[in-house]
């Protein structure tokens, strides 16, 4: 590890100047990357209501199993972000929305940052195992497949990075429905779907947006490998997947399958409003905007309609 760190100030001895406009408070929410990290545990909370709900269960009877696999997911999914901002300092130097980052800066060590990143993982894990075993295997197949999948072998080398990095978000829902019972069930697996599809079009409205920055920085991002066209194809594509996906969920009731229907054909129109566009950077912040609001919506809906188990 001590190589990596050596890389890191060779290559980019302006990593170690700190900027000054900057809080420790800001640093650790840029380390753990704060918005991720809240969007990640809310499918975990969703699982686990859900998985409450369809057995019978009363979330006040497992407030203990609740805490617990909140915070070992907490843990789990910090310590992978950590990493992963250990891994890239360098060509996070390269990107705009990035270079601020406190792996950049040099305002937290990498050695530190490594560390932090491995404890806190192993933290996460065993906090999941004191759930169920499924849980903190679910848990673990997010973590690999993100720091060691992603982050490590296929970011920088394959446009399949997108494909990859989706299934260590998909699987948070598993990580709470396991926390109560086995995730071999129809809904959940639906979430996991849901949650793997989404991830797609979202992330290629991010790469759209730093088009220049991914380029730049060498990452193999499907526009800057084969073309913005080729991505707004592949965005469509992915958006009809879901379309088909709420009827699966007809068990929540019939408000939440209109509603998410509704959701997911706006969405389409704005994405197919995209081979008609000549301002790519306006129409992909729209999807962005609209992706994000979109998933909270819909877990948020998931919760309302299920509310009697209170």
């Amino acid at each position: 590890m001590n190589s990596k760190d050596s890389y890191h100030s060779q290559k980019h001895p302006e990593i170690n100047s700190p900027i000054q406009n900057t809080t420790l408070i800001k640093d650790i929410k840029s380390l753990i990357k704060f918005r991720v990290l809240i969007a990640n545990v809310l499918p975990v909370f969703v699982g686990f209501w859900l998985a409450l709900y369809f057995s019978g269960g009363s979330f006040s009877e497992n407030i203990g199993t609740f805490i617990l696999a909140l915070g070992g997911s907490t843990f789990l999914m910090g310590g992978a972000l950590i990493l992963n901002n250990w891994y890239d300092a360098d060509i996070d130097k390269m990107m705009e929305r990035t270079k601020n980052r406190p792996t950049v800066t040099g305002n937290f060590p990498l050695k530190k940052v490594l560390v932090i990143g491995i404890m806190a993982s192993a933290a996460g894990g065993i906090l999941l195992l004191f759930t169920t075993v499924e849980s903190a295997i679910y848990g673990f197949i997010g973590w690999f497949t993100y720091v060691v999948l992603y982050t490590i072998w296929s970011k920088r080398r394959y446009t399949m990075n997108t494909l990859i990095g989706s299934v260590s978000g998909a699987v948070t829902p598993l990580i709470g429905w396991g926390a109560v019972e086995t995730a071999i069930h129809p809904v959940p697996i639906v979430l996991f779907l849901l949650l793997f599809i989404w991830q797609i079009p979202h992330t290629f409205t991010i790469a759209i947006k730093k088009h220049d920055e991914y380029k730049a920085a060498g990452v193999a991002m499907l526009p800057v490998v084969h073309g913005i066209e080729i991505t707004k194809r592949q965005m469509v594509v992915y958006i009809i997947c879901l379309l088909p996906l709420p009827f699966l969920l007809a068990s929540l009731g019939l408000v939440f399958v209109v509603a998410s229907t509704i959701l997911n054909i706006t969405w389409l129109i704005i994405a197919v409003r995209g081979f008609f566009t000549d301002d790519n950077w306006k129409w992909a912040h729209m999807n962005f905007l609209y992706s994000v609001n979109y998933l909270t919506v819909i877990f948020l809906m998931m919760v309302l309609v299920t509310l009697p188990i209170l």
